[in-house]
């Protein structure tokens, strides 16, 4: 048998065992790769007796990794990464430039989307393609080049540079304040309060924001979503009282629609930030998406 240049092992049991690792579950792993769940069983097995050790632990609801296993993932997920990276490069030659943003539906519709205008009248040779997410598990995909993350800027693999600071304030619209009067913090608390709950992201509470304010409470009176562009949407409709976020909320007490309650702002411990893979470049039209999106913060 004529040996392989490189000494890699099969690259179907590469990619079967990469799919496993990433979505630790054999399962999905096979859905994603249109083969059996069987297929994909072997290929690891395959790979695991190439190697002489064993990568994943198999549990009744899924799998796990071994030691050897998340480095094997960690090695495979950065190249598979780079090889997609230069693929679509050599797809979109002679084409316009592309780059890729990854946020959650609430940053793409509340921050990104109202200021893009300005960014594609300025650079109509750069195509922005969105991505939308709400799993942070998502932000590392490879085929990403930027990403809107909100928390405290430090995420393994990834360079971020701070947009802006944020600030939280309570709103409602003003029919409802109209028909629930609301002066104090104290009566704040007794308000129906709309909280964005089990979201894949680290959102401020409403318990949060009682505390930090200086208000006690015993139980409060919440109604729970696990979006925040729906909470928002809710409150608009006269739901309730919602926590809002000044990069996201602003337009909208400027437009009416929404109110502010109580004088009450909390500064944020996070902030939104723009990130971008530490294993690879970013491409020139990347760095001026980047710097644009940096200068929205400015501005601000």
């Amino acid at each position: 048998m004529v040996k392989r240049h490189y000494n890699l092992p099969s690259l179907s049991a590469l990619a079967a065992f990469e799919a496993v690792s990433r979505r630790l579950n054999v399962t999905r792993a096979a859905e994603e790769l249109n083969v059996t769940p069987g297929a994909v069983s072997k290929q690891v097995r395959a790979l695991e007796a190439d190697l002489g050790r064993s990568l994943i632990r198999r549990h009744s609801t899924g799998v796990s990794l071994t030691a050897e296993g998340a480095a094997v993932a960690a090695s495979l997920s950065d190249s598979f990464g780079r090889i997609a990276a230069t693929l679509q490069q050599v797809r979109e030659s002679g084409e316009r430039a592309h780059v890729s943003i990854l946020s959650t539906m609430a940053t793409m519709q509340l921050w990104l989307m109202p200021r893009l205008g300005a960014f594609w009248m300025a650079h109509q040779d750069i195509v922005v393609e969105h991505v939308i997410s709400e799993r942070r598990l998502d932000a590392g995909r490879p085929d990403i080049d930027l990403r809107l993350r909100y928390g405290d800027g430090n995420w393994p693999g990834e360079q971020a540079m701070k947009i802006q600071d944020e600030r939280v304030l309570a709103v409602a619209s003003p029919a409802f304040l109209e028909a629930n009067p609301v002066a104090t913090l104290a009566e704040l608390a007794e308000a129906p309060l709309l909280s964005v709950e089990g979201a894949d992201w680290p959102w401020m509470t409403w318990a949060d924001f009682m505390r930090a304010s200086g208000t006690p409470f015993r139980r409060l009176n919440l109604r729970r979503f696990n979006s925040y562009v729906i909470a928002l949407q809710a409150a608009r409709d006269g739901q309730g009282v919602a926590l809002g976020w000044t990069s996201s909320v602003g337009p909208l007490l400027a437009r009416g629609e929404l109110r502010q309650v109580t004088a009450a702002e909390i500064a944020d411990p996070f902030a939104i930030h723009v990130t971008w893979s530490d294993r690879r470049p970013l491409s020139p039209e990347a760095v001026v998406f980047r710097d644009w999106l940096l200068s929205q913060g400015e501005l601000s």
